[in-house]
């Protein structure tokens, strides 16, 4: 666990509860204590596990965060429409460096999404090596013709522009038109793309886990903090 030796108001900032130039003003409304005695100065320095904001300790130095992505919500910075941050506490909006997805869900797709302002992380769960293990059910336009299962786990299916087959990919059949699909990569609409190359098509897809972990417990917008992997 990090735990950064450094000035009050950089502590503050860089965890979002306040600018640097509002960093007096934050001292002299809110009880900031380092080893539980007040301070007003923010020039003080102290180890960020030593300080508290009105008696809770500082938010972690870094966040990984699970969320269950509602749909209609962006996951991006600038992108229009309501974006996937907004639904996080103003305060985690609001730190430096900013938190931001791991990888992408499109508008339309729910499900197990994980969001960390640790860049490093972000880097390495999102490398074409890193072959992290996600779960979707996807609904079909079309009931399954029967030889899609075999086709996903063959290893050879490959995907209009790419040069790489897919790696095995496990189907199990829940209804007709409504599946269970266990891939190890991360290609771009992936799932969709899979089911448009045996001639059919995805009218509404859910991450149910990414790697080992599950949104089966949350609803649509909520999450909680996994810490590190």
């Amino acid at each position: 666990m990090q735990n950064s030796y450094k000035r009050v108001d950089a502590h503050l900032s860089s965890l979002g509860y306040c600018t640097r130039s509002e960093a007096k003003k934050f001292l002299s409304k809110n009880m900031v204590c380092i080893d539980g005695v007040r301070v007003f100065d923010v020039r003080e320095k102290a180890y960020h596990n030593d300080i508290t904001v009105d008696g809770e300790r500082l938010d972690d130095e870094s966040l990984l965060i699970l969320m269950n992505k509602p749909s209609g919500v962006v996951c991006s910075h600038s992108d229009a429409g309501v974006l996937i941050y907004s639904l996080l506490p103003q305060r985690w909006q609001n730190r430096n460096p900013k938190v931001s997805t791991i990888g992408r869900l499109d508008a339309d797709t729910t499900g197990a999404i994980l969001l960390s302002d640790d860049g490093e992380l972000n880097h390495k769960l999102t490398s074409p090596k890193s072959d992290l293990p996600k779960v979707y059910e996807a609904t079909l336009a079309q009931s399954l013709r029967g030889d899609e299962a075999e086709i996903f786990a063959s290893g050879e299916l490959m995907l209009h522009g790419e040069k790489k087959p897919l790696q095995s990919a496990k189907m199990e059949v829940i209804t007709p038109t409504l599946v269970r699909l266990d891939i190890c990569e991360g290609r771009y609409h992936q799932v969709k793309r899979m089911f448009g190359a045996v001639g059919n098509r995805v009218i509404a897809l859910h991450r149910v886990s990414f790697g080992e972990f599950s949104v089966e417990d949350l609803q649509p917008s909520e999450f909680r903090v996994i810490g590190r992997l």
